[in-house]
């Protein structure tokens, strides 16, 4: 995607070999770019949410693992780095994917060879991504035509959270199709939800739309359901942070409640789904998925740009209070209209992952 005319990516290596991320703790308001250079920096990057988003972070975890083999490639220090990384975010399962896949080529090797393979590996894994969200977007986009030829206007889309191209390496999942729709002509307006805590759809979804020139009006999280009753939404589409074998999905906290408003109203919700966000190991979604539980000062504060132009964060509760901050909640699996991958979309169960996937289950087991 491009800011201000320029091509970007969420994760690069640089001319020197230097691994470059976009800092996105600052947007929209300030756009930053910090290098990454050392696995404690990796882990810092991944914990306090310079990045985020299930493929940004399996990415930014590759790059790691790289980084971390150029300077010690010992068995020691791949399997402590296995586990430095792995501890950083609980649910996001792309993490755990990529960090497997990085040792999984590296195991076999001996220690001379893992920084080259480790760095062409973390490659590979970025470029996978990207192609993996441009698939899922040219899918979508067949969805979004279908809708559009059955109404006058633009189609009405409204998401949750960011699963825009800030939270992979580039396209996005759930705003895949949203562009792929703006570029073949289709007129679309999004919704967008601004996702307490954090409000990463007012800071980083509406930072990307307004960026691409795509209409777009945001809303409280509370306002889907009224929307939806009164016929103004045609679809929902998110992401996901981990989809379980049968079908639930784990998103970031608040889509639970947009799908229950969406299958009350008859309004379809979608859920872009990366394959390697597939947990196959696990099948019921509410007791199954480790539910992250972030400080509650996310809750309590809320940060924004000052008349000024300072950026700066207001406490919105009394002293005193004390807060919950449960960072993602499963959405069951027949609240969904359908999952959207990169190879065609597929019903959200068991059997239709099954047979959308049938390589990928049988690889663990299934």
């Amino acid at each position: 995607m491009k800011i201000d005319g320029t091509p970007f990516r969420t994760i690069w290596q640089d001319a020197d070999g230097v691994v470059q991320v976009i800092d996105q703790r600052w947007l929209p308001h300030d756009f930053r770019i910090v290098p990454l250079r050392t696995r404690a920096e990796f882990a810092t990057a991944i914990r306090d949410m310079w990045v985020r988003g299930a493929p940004l972070i399996g990415a930014t975890a590759a790059w790691g693992m790289a980084v971390q083999m150029a300077k010690d490639p010992s068995d020691a220090s791949l399997a402590e780095t296995w586990e430095v990384l792995h501890d950083t975010r609980p649910t996001a399962i792309n993490l755990r994917w990529a960090l497997d896949e990085m040792r999984r080529v590296l195991s076999p090797l001996p220690p001379v060879m893992r920084a080259a393979a480790a760095a062409k590996r973390a490659a590979e894994i970025c470029d996978e991504d990207v192609e993996i969200n441009r698939q899922i977007g040219l899918h979508g986009l067949e969805i979004i035509k279908a809708i559009s030829a059955r109404k006058s206007g633009p189609v009405n889309i409204l998401t949750h959270c960011n699963a825009g191209w800030l939270a992979t390496v580039d396209w996005g999942t759930a705003t895949s199709p949203i562009y792929h729709a703006d570029a073949a002509g289709i007129p679309v307006h999004v919704f967008v939800d601004e996702t307490r805590p954090r409000n990463q759809g007012a800071q980083l979804t509406a930072w990307e739309l307004n960026s691409h020139g795509i209409p777009h009006d945001l809303i409280v999280d509370n306002a889907g359901g009224h929307l939806m009753q009164h016929g103004e939404v045609d679809m929902v589409i998110v992401g996901t942070d981990r989809t379980t074998a049968r079908g639930d999905v784990c998103n970031k906290i608040g889509t639970y409640l947009k799908a229950l408003a969406a299958r009350a109203n008859g309004v379809p919700f979608y859920v872009a789904l990366p394959s390697p966000t597939i947990d196959w190991r696990v099948h019921d979604g509410v007791r199954g998925i480790p539910i992250e539980e972030r400080n509650g000062a996310e809750v309590t504060l809320v940060q924004g740009r000052t008349k000024d132009g300072r950026i700066e964060s207001v406490q919105i509760s009394p002293d005193g209070t004390g807060a919950r901050n449960p960072a993602f909640d499963v959405t069951p699996a027949e609240l969904v209209t359908g999952l959207l991958t990169e190879r065609g979309l597929c019903p959200a169960t068991e059997a239709g992952m099954g047979a959308m996937f049938p390589d990928l289950k049988a690889a663990v087991g299934g």
